[in-house]
């Protein structure tokens, strides 16, 4: 599961499971993005705050784990290097499946080398309650597969105006993730 993570929040670690346990896959990688093509950076808060949350909202899940493949790479993070990387560090004979939020879909065309990540990668795109999937194209639509899953309409846009507001996080985020904002004083 690739993403910023900023912050990770419930409905990103609800994804992944449901994909895990409907899909039977062995394990879901979380990769946070280190920098991103596409997002505004004035937003995003360190990649390395954004690892060790991921660390702690995964903690105690055996099947989720959190790589540091786009942490560790110089450079601009782009998803078709990092499936290379993956399809080196496990084998030929794994297959790997990329989820993104359904909402990324949008934008998905101007990722890098969209086509051939296509072709060497599956896509799972996890619904959201309050995204159309009418605004994705169809010729993307039929290259993905969109995956239902259960409606929690929260976004790490929401979270950090709440931050900058001064209103709770609670039950948005996990208790950890909550205290590692407060502790460090992100997204003020």
């Amino acid at each position: 599961m690739g993403g910023t993570f900023n912050p990770i929040h419930y409905a990103h670690l609800l994804s992944a499971e449901q994909v895990y346990d409907r899909l039977d896959f062995d394990k879901v990688l979380f990769v946070p993005s280190a920098r991103p093509p596409h997002k505004d950076n004035g937003d995003i808060i360190d990649s390395e705050h954004r690892y060790q949350m991921a660390l702690l909202a995964t903690s105690g899940n055996s099947h989720f784990e959190v790589s540091r493949i786009e942490l560790e790479r110089t450079g601009t993070s782009y998803a078709i290097q990092t499936v290379k990387e993956l399809q080196k560090q496990y084998g030929s004979d794994c297959t790997l499946a990329w989820i993104i939020g359904a909402d990324s879909l949008i934008e998905f065309k101007i990722w890098k080398d969209f086509d051939e990540l296509l072709d060497i990668c599956q896509f799972i795109a996890t619904t959201r309650p309050s995204y159309n999937l009418d605004n994705v194209p169809p010729t993307l639509r039929d290259r993905v597969q969109i995956f239902p899953v259960t409606g929690v309409d929260i976004s790490a846009t929401e979270i950090r105006r709440h931050v900058r507001q001064g209103l709770s996080i609670r039950y948005l985020v996990p208790e950890a993730v909550r205290r590692y904002i407060d502790q460090h004083k992100l997204y003020k």
